[in-house]
């Protein structure tokens, strides 16, 4: 295929990635990868079962001890050669990514591939700084301090609008802190996940400390969620889905790290620079054809500058150009399936009944009738309590409403169930410190919406989930904090121990 990367070839024993080798899937059924922009199948393979998964989990736990037992700077040295590993492949990534994807090589070249890398090397570094803290004698007569300690098998979960990030997020923290892991992708985009994991054993990280099930969520993802071999489950994906994992984990008393949906809101005040604003809401409503869940989705204009925001939006929005996701020229590609593209459009179609599609809102025809593409749309005139408002669409569509004051757009933007990300635009210190603090998010950026870094932390709030993932605070999701205590006094009768026997 383009450029010289044969999908049959390089997972031909098999897309199950257990203790350092393919193997194939024991389910029944097999699986198609698609290229969305052609509806064409690039690869069949056998998904994972159960077997499978108790495989996985059983290589993880033999791992453990030796990887838990590596000092951080050996863990470091080892995800300093997988930055390299994944540095010198990275022409194969991107291609890989698109390929399974549909989004542009652009993208896959300059933000995803790239990305991963830096992650990769961040947590070489942060694996040497997994510190306790000394705590003198708070009481009298002991010493204390604490450990932080990794927890044990983690089971994964990642999904397909960003695989190779998502499986660098979900992997790296946790075994930067000394855990093993079992990663279920998404079972439409399983190439780079399984790429990563061949990395890591390049680099010379143990066999069974990375381990990839690509296979559907009935036989392979729950099954993952409820095994008595993982302590930790960490997911990211759909609300809905998210409850039903957290009810599988609870059942089993399981650790629960959750990055769930979102519904951005895009916070546009009267005095804000309105071309940096029309081309930061297209660029953040349309980055990854909108799948993407901190996309700008809700954009509450200021009545000032609200017709010139959507006039100035409509024409950019018209501008960018659809196509084949390795056409350099192209900016936006296709959705990541048919199912995803109908998805979408029913929810611009049922909009229509009660606000207005300005521009886009439907499939183009021609060379682009085969994909999975659907064109930018902004729609307005909706309704704050519309099924286009306040449910996530994750598609290539922006809702544009008024507002009057700075009270009522910040109750707009934070009237939503959900709380991952969202952006304030004006050049007023005191509005955009406002903002940061009333708008319940875990991401609040001022005059700029997307941009993420591994320094910094990711996660959400209400039903967008909880926990963190890059950044050091993910070792708080990854590691478990243990109280050591020491007797100072060497006295065999302790003053304590008349509550129990004796007096004074």
């Amino acid at each position: 295929m383009g450029n010289g990367f044969q999908v049959a070839d390089r997972f031909a024993e098999g897309a199950q990635y257990i203790e350092g080798r393919l193997r194939p899937g024991t389910s029944r059924d097999p699986q198609d990868v698609v290229d969305p922009a052609t509806g064409e199948r690039v690869h069949r393979y056998a998904p994972a079962g159960p077997d499978d998964v108790d495989a996985a989990v059983a290589a993880a736990g033999a791992a453990y001890p030796g990887w838990s037992g590596a000092t951080p700077a050996e863990r470091s040295e080892a995800l300093h050669r997988l930055a390299a590993v994944l540095g010198a492949r990275a022409a194969d990534f991107a291609y890989a990514e698109s390929l399974q994807c549909g989004k542009p090589l652009k993208l896959s070249t300059e933000f995803d591939v790239p990305g991963t890398v830096d992650n990769a090397s961040f947590f070489a570094g942060a694996a040497r700084h997994l510190e306790g803290r000394a705590a003198a004698e708070y009481s009298a007569d002991h010493t204390s301090y604490v450990r932080r300690e990794p927890l044990g098998v983690v089971g994964s979960i990642a999904p397909w609008n960003y695989p190779l990030q998502m499986a660098a997020w979900k992997i790296l923290p946790a075994v930067a802190a000394g855990n093993t892991v079992v990663l279920k992708p998404a079972e439409i985009t399983p190439l780079t996940s399984l790429m990563f994991a061949q990395a890591a054993t390049e680099a010379g990280i143990p066999d069974g400390v990375i381990n990839i099930v690509p296979g559907t969520g009935p036989d392979a993802g729950e099954h993952l969620v409820g095994h008595p071999g993982v302590v930790m489950t960490s997911f990211t994906g759909s609300t809905a889905v998210g409850r039903r994992v957290a009810a599988l984990a609870a059942s089993t008393g399981k650790r629960l790290h959750l990055e769930l949906g979102g519904k951005a809101p895009f916070l546009v005040f009267d005095d804000a620079d309105l071309d940096a604003a029309v081309n930061g809401a297209v660029a953040a409503a349309l980055v990854n054809t909108g799948q993407d869940c901190t996309a700008a989705t809700r954009a509450y204009v200021q009545r000032p500058l609200y017709d010139a925001f959507v006039s100035g939006v409509a024409a950019l929005m018209e501008s960018v150009r659809l196509g084949d996701p390795f056409d350099p020229s192209t900016d936006l590609g296709p959705l990541v399936s048919h199912r995803q593209r109908d998805r979408v459009a029913g929810f611009v179609e049922r909009a229509r009944a009660h606000a207005t599609v300005v521009t886009g809102g439907e499939a183009p025809g021609g060379d682009l009738a085969a994909g999975a593409y659907y064109r930018p749309t902004l729609i307005t005139g909706a309704a704050q309590d519309s099924e286009i408002v306040r449910s996530e669409v994750f598609g290539p569509v922006l809702v544009a409403l008024p507002f009057d004051t700075d009270d009522e757009g910040l109750g707009l933007a934070d009237d939503t169930p959900y709380g991952l990300a969202a952006s304030a635009w004006t050049r007023d210190l005191y509005r955009a410190n406002r903002a940061t603090r009333e708008i319940r998010a875990g991401c609040v950026w001022i005059n700029d919406h997307i941009p993420i870094i591994s320094e910094m932390p990711h996660g959400g709030y209400r039903a967008s989930g909880f926990g963190k993932d890059m950044s050091s605070y993910s070792f708080e999701e990854y590691t478990q904090v243990k109280h050591v205590m020491y007797d100072n006094t060497a006295v065999a009768r302790k003053d304590w121990h008349r509550t129990v026997f004796g007096d004074r």
